[in-house]
């Protein structure tokens, strides 16, 4: 550990400094010591999240240092313990912005969290409320300085900004009717991520492990299809807001929108595939409702740091738009509801419909799939089998075909 950053006669010297490049603080002030209960590390090439998890919210400043470079963090009211010494093993080879990480006790009262930094980075610093079964979390997440040619990582900016829903409107299409003169885009979105693991099975495999694999498969599958091209809204473990997912689909002109999940209920014999659609007048089911809700707090749990405007429900679920676009989407999914139940039993034989934020796009065909029920242990079992992943993505993408043979409109052409 270096006296460098944890020495207390230097305490003055780096306020002072510090006064001129202090980027935030946290709400002031708590009734007791905080314990920290856990700290978890989420690389990737999109951004870093570290988070400290705590028995009570933390209060804390943050800044920049040069010289090495490196990011300072001093959490009050807090002492220094076993899972904060054991920063440093957190820390990944390949994480692509720390290089490494240790804390100290700065004073009687403060710890000191300093990361090594290997770039110029853009921290955001704040902090979650308990939710599920996470207690007070301060986040650190970690993005690259420098202008990225990453359409998610200028949209996540965008999202943090709070100004997401002003993004301008996506290019005019070629014209032309899609598979033919061009190739049709596919966005596929693996639920969860990153902080958030969606579903544990009773095993405690992760849903957003078991969907980031079907998402892969499927778009080995679609690529290799001649009019056909397929996106990600993320291909590695690293949370991204539902917002984003949306706008990064309407950004790269999707055709389609395929969210990939699987399903738990509180018993184990609860099992099937099931396809879900947006409603614009409530839930079909108490079940679909339930689902929704719980789908919709992928943020609470991933940990956003802003609310934004929901525009997109509140200004265009009754347009004219939108209500084509849920009739597409009721289409595309009871053709992949159709080939899914080929492969497994269907929990619903129906598509079912409720207010997925993630399906919100106006004009885009949006589906929700829950592949199979991951607290099933037969389901679940199947659900980490390759084999099964590569025929869940063959059905999905069974579906899609069947779909746009049906001469299905795309939304802008």
């Amino acid at each position: 550990m270096s006296s460098h950053d944890f020495d207390p006669s230097r305490r003055r010297l780096i306020g002072a400094a510090a006064a001129t490049i202090l980027l935030s603080v946290s709400r002031a002030g708590f009734a007791a010591a905080s314990q920290v209960v856990a700290l978890r590390v989420w690389p990737s090439s999109t951004y870093t999240r570290l988070t400290l998890e705590a028995s009570d919210s933390l209060k804390f400043r943050h800044f920049l240092m040069s010289d090495p470079s490196r990011l300072v963090v001093d959490i009050e009211g807090v002492q220094i313990n076993g899972i904060l010494k054991d920063i440093g093993s957190q820390i990944q080879q390949a994480d692509p912005f720390i290089r490494s990480a240790r804390a100290g006790q700065f004073n009687s009262d403060t710890v000191r969290v300093v990361l090594d930094l290997k770039s110029d980075i853009k921290p955001q610093v704040f902090t979650l409320p308990p939710v599920a079964e996470y207690r007070h979390r301060l986040v650190v997440d970690l993005f690259p300085a420098a202008p990225q040619n990453d359409p998610l990582l200028s949209l996540l900016e965008d999202y943090n900004k709070g100004t997401i829903d002003r993004l301008p409107e996506p290019p005019a299409r070629p014209r032309g009717r899609p598979g033919q003169q061009r190739p049709l885009v596919i966005m596929l979105d693996p639920g969860h991520g990153g902080e958030d693991p969606g579903a544990i099975g009773p095993s405690g495999v992760q849903e957003k492990d078991v969907v980031l694999r079907i998402g892969k498969q499927l778009k080995r599958l679609i690529d290799g299809e001649r009019n056909m091209r397929a996106f990600m809204t993320r291909e590695e473990d690293v949370f991204i807001p539902l917002g984003v997912r949306v706008a990064k689909a309407r950004k790269l002109n999707a055709d389609l929108f395929i969210s990939l999940h699987a399903d738990a209920f509180i018993t184990p014999t609860a099992r099937g595939s099931s396809v879900f659609a947006l409603s614009e007048k409530g839930a079909t089911s108490t079940a679909a409702k339930y689902l929704a809700q719980t789908q919709n707090a992928a943020d609470l749990i991933g940990g956003v740091k802003i609310d934004t405007k929901d525009r997109y429900l509140a200004h265009t679920l009754l347009d004219l738009t939108q209500t084509a676009t849920i009739n597409d989407s009721l289409k595309l999914g009871k053709a992949v509801l159709g080939q899914l139940g080929d492969l497994n039993k269907l929990h619903k034989e129906r598509v079912e419909q409720a207010g997925f934020a993630v399906l919100k796009a106006p004009d885009i065909p949006s589906i929700l799939v829950e592949t199979a029920f991951i607290s099933n242990p037969e389901e679940e079992r199947r659900l980490v089998d390759s084999g099964f992943q590569q025929d869940v993505a063959k059905a999905i993408l069974g579906g899609v075909r069947s779909y746009f043979a049906q001469g299905a409109a795309i939304a802008r052409i």
